[in-house]
């Protein structure tokens, strides 16, 4: 699939997702609302081919969340489809390859996101099957893109500017449900 068609795709099931209600929650999901600072993200930089870059910039806590469960802000959502990468990007530890599309939900509060699978439904509510929240770790470095990274990476989208998103994180506290 080209990337034209990728972000048309992408487009398209924005608009019938805006006519499907995020109050779904799944069985598997824990109950209650999750009250622990979550991890955000922004924009970093926009790349050739409509790709952008992602990481926490100045504000994002890996460690501890930076967010309030308060807040509500759209999850930042991905689906990887082995895409390579355009020249023109560099591409390290600090600063990987998703090998997909990013996109944002409708913003949702924190306290909505109670565990990773509850997160991960915003983003198939919203964009469909194969879609999930972002996790920190998702950026691939290497020859063969074999080995994970963190901090910020690359994939193709089109994002809101001026906002920043819920993102996971699986090693450290810093998930709204932690």
């Amino acid at each position: 699939m080209t990337r034209t068609k990728r972000l048309a795709a992408a487009a398209a099931s924005v608009a019938v997702a805006a006519l499907i209600p995020l109050t779904a929650t799944p069985a598997h999901a824990a109950t209650g609302p999750a009250t622990h600072n979550g991890l955000t993200w922004q924009i970093i930089a926009n790349g050739p081919e409509d790709t952008v870059e992602v990481g926490g910039g100045t504000v994002g806590n890996a460690y501890y969340g930076d967010t309030p469960p308060s807040a509500t802000l759209p999850v930042l959502c991905l689906t990887v489809d082995g895409s390579p990468a355009p020249a023109g990007i560099s591409i390290g530890f600090y600063n990987g390859w998703v090998q997909g599309t990013l996109a944002a939900s409708r913003p949702v509060k924190g306290a909505r996101l109670n565990s990773r699978a509850a997160a991960d439904a915003v983003c198939q509510a919203t964009f469909g099957i194969g879609w999930r929240q972002a996790e920190f770790h998702d950026g691939h470095y290497g020859p063969d893109l074999s080995q994970s990274g963190g901090w910020n990476f690359w994939g193709y989208g089109t994002l809101p500017t001026n906002t920043r998103f819920w993102v996971a994180i699986n090693d450290q506290p810093a998930n709204p449900w932690n």
